[in-house]
């Protein structure tokens, strides 16, 4: 008897090995067939059907800052205009990963030619960038809207979003992330750290392959003991906004009513996401940034799974009174909404404020859009609204508020 369960057992691994054997052969064919989107053009332009297309290069791009009020566009468009734009990762180019991505994907297999020539370009330029005092994000844009004036609302459309590359990184920084000084689990960085000694800074780096599985993508996750788990991909940037209405030089990472930093991994495609955010100086100056694969709320180990995406974006500048927004203008906050909910967004670097703020945002919608008076609409998110946590990791905190188009289209609300 202990000999067949030892033959079984056997048996049973063998079967095990073989087939993560074939999983990781079906892993590395996939990502040689992968076709990666290396730019289109070398320069902003017009596209024959229409639409406009923006490349992420040295000269169209800023590297840890976002638009300010005196900031060039790169481009200007009518308002409805589609407007795709590359966005490059920021990991791979980093100092703290050596600043040369050809380089840092290499040592997880990655051939050459499935390195973005833009990112590479980046990577070697002249930008600009601190690594300590800086955002680490690149920024692609901005994007005139002609028309916008400082007190609209900018109604950006998320139709496609499409991974440039078969692979993404999950990283974990020293200070940084929702348990700083816990992790990364390391003595940390140690003197001379530097984009030439890049392994001085003691930084964890995930690489994350992305397969297609059964029609649908995924990230495989795999720990050094084989320990695997695939996490179905949802891209989205997790920049996106207008130009800050100032003259000095604004981070990259908090979010702010200017949206930015957002992280709300419900700005996807596929599911009818919009963003209205309000505009802060005349021309709007829209960018996108940080793009992910996928994030989970809170984005706790710092980033997401990171990874370049092709975005492509209507534009629509809305002017107060128009009924598509989804409170009066001038809006305080960013507002986001999918084919299934309206999403109310709290910000404020205490999370219990950001919170608090949230609630606000859902009461005045409630009130304001569908009628509903202020004591009753606190009850109806007490019972029915779920409070998702956006992130911690980005200075400024978020909040967002799911509220279901279903619960009022089945009881016959009216909508203002």
């Amino acid at each position: 008897m202990k000999g067949r369960v030892y033959s079984r057992t056997a048996v049973h691994a063998a079967q095990v090995v073989a087939a993560t054997c074939l999983f990781a052969v079906s892993l590395l064919s996939q990502a040689a067939d992968f076709k990666v989107l290396q730019p289109l053009h070398d320069k902003p332009a017009k596209l024959k059907q229409g639409s406009y297309y923006v490349p992420a290069t040295p000269q169209t791009v800023t590297w840890g800052s976002l638009p300010n009020a005196n900031a060039k566009p790169v481009l200007s468009v009518p308002s409805g205009s589609v407007v795709t734009i590359d966005t490059v990762s920021h990991e791979g180019v980093l100092e703290d990963q050596g600043k040369d991505p050809v380089k840092f994907f290499g040592q997880f297999g990655v051939k050459p030619g499935q390195v973005l020539t833009d990112a590479r370009a980046i990577a070697a330029s002249s930008l600009e960038h601190d690594f300590v005092k800086d955002g680490p994000h690149v920024v692609t844009g901005p994007v005139e809207i002609q028309g916008a004036k400082a007190g609209d609302v900018l109604m950006v459309e998320m139709l496609a979003l499409q991974p440039r590359v078969p692979y993404g990184v999950i990283s974990n920084r020293h200070g940084k992330g929702a348990l700083p000084g816990e992790f990364p689990e390391n003595k940390g960085p140690e003197p001379g750290a530097d984009a030439a000694h890049s392994e001085l800074y003691r930084n964890v780096f995930t690489y994350v392959p992305i397969a297609q599985i059964s029609g649908k993508w995924y990230g495989i996750i795999k720990d050094k003991n084989g320990v695997t788990a695939r996490i179905p991909l949802h891209p989205f940037n997790g920049t996106i906004g207008l130009a800050v209405n100032t003259t000095e030089k604004p981070n990259s990472i908090p979010p702010g009513s200017y949206a930015g930093n957002l992280d709300l991994n419900e700005l996807t495609s596929g599911v009818g996401a919009v963003l209205y955010v309000p505009v802060q100086v005349d021309g709007a100056l829209f960018y996108a940034s940080d793009p992910h694969f996928v994030q989970g709320d809170g984005e706790v180990a710092l980033t997401a799974l990171e990874g370049s995406l092709r975005s492509t974006f209507r534009l629509t500048v809305l002017k107060p009174g128009d009924r598509r927004l989804p409170l009066k203008a001038p809006m305080k906050n960013p507002f986001a909404e999918t084919s299934k909910y309206w999403i109310p967004i709290g910000l404020n670097s205490d999370l219990n404020e950001a919170m608090k703020d949230a609630t606000r945002q859902t009461v005045q919608f409630l009130n304001e859009k569908l009628g509903m008076d202020r004591a009753t609409a606190l009850a109806y998110a007490s019972a029915g609204v779920d409070f998702q946590v956006t992130q911690v990791v980005d200075r400024v905190k978020g909040v967002n508020a799911m509220i279901r188009k279903s619960d009022f289209s089945a009881a016959g609300g009216k909508k203002k």
